[in-house]
């Protein structure tokens, strides 16, 4: 007659190893931090920083199905009268980055010809697309960030300080967004995993 303790026991072994592997995987996963008191790049503070902040952007935009992106609260529901579409937000972001993240060399020129090529966008896909690209551009101005270059003054501020303005200003518009989505029954993907 079989006892069942073998078979127990191989269970508990395939668990317990499978539980170790999985925190080995995330202890490889995660950098370490540096020593307290240690000085940090500016690109490896700001960079962090966009780069979580962009998948939480990203991802709300990418939420809204394609039939109400362009999604404004009715005026019924509060004072909404004249506020941005979904697709607005969207895009005033992807604008606004060329101009926070533009770097030394781009004029007001530029920033308002890259306007006027992204308002002109309808589709979900082409938004998208050019508030990637907006991002490419805003990790391209961060990852030049020195610390020799930080806080140097330039016509606009430094370069320090607008990519903490430039932060900033698109994690408002998220909060924004984020309310879009829910009076449309969906949940941002940030806080799927909280709930």
């Amino acid at each position: 007659m079989r006892t069942r303790t073998p078979r127990a026991a191989r269970i508990f072994v395939c668990c317990l190893l499978s539980t170790a592997s999985v925190f080995a995987i995330a202890q490889a996963a995660a950098p370490a931090k540096p020593p307290v008191g240690t000085a940090v790049p500016p690109v490896q503070v700001y960079g962090h920083l966009l780069s979580l902040l962009e998948s939480e952007f990203v991802g709300a935009a990418e939420a809204m199905p394609e039939d109400k992106f362009d999604f404004a609260p009715p005026t019924t529901a509060g004072e909404f009268k004249g506020v941005r579409t979904f697709a607005g937000q969207v895009k005033h972001v992807a604008e606004s980055n060329y101009y926070f993240f533009g770097g030394p060399t781009s004029t007001e020129a530029d920033v308002k010809a890259k306007s006027a090529d992204i308002e002109k966008l309808t589709s979900k896909a082409d938004i998208i697309k050019a508030l990637k690209d907006s991002f490419t551009q805003a990790h391209a101005y961060v990852d030049a960030i020195t610390p020799d270059n930080a806080f140097v003054q330039t016509p606009n501020g430094t370069r320090g300080g607008m990519a903490v303005f430039g932060i900033a200003h698109f994690m408002d518009h998220y909060g924004q967004m984020v309310e879009y989505l829910r009076m449309n029954g969906i949940v941002p993907p940030a806080s799927r995993g909280s709930m």
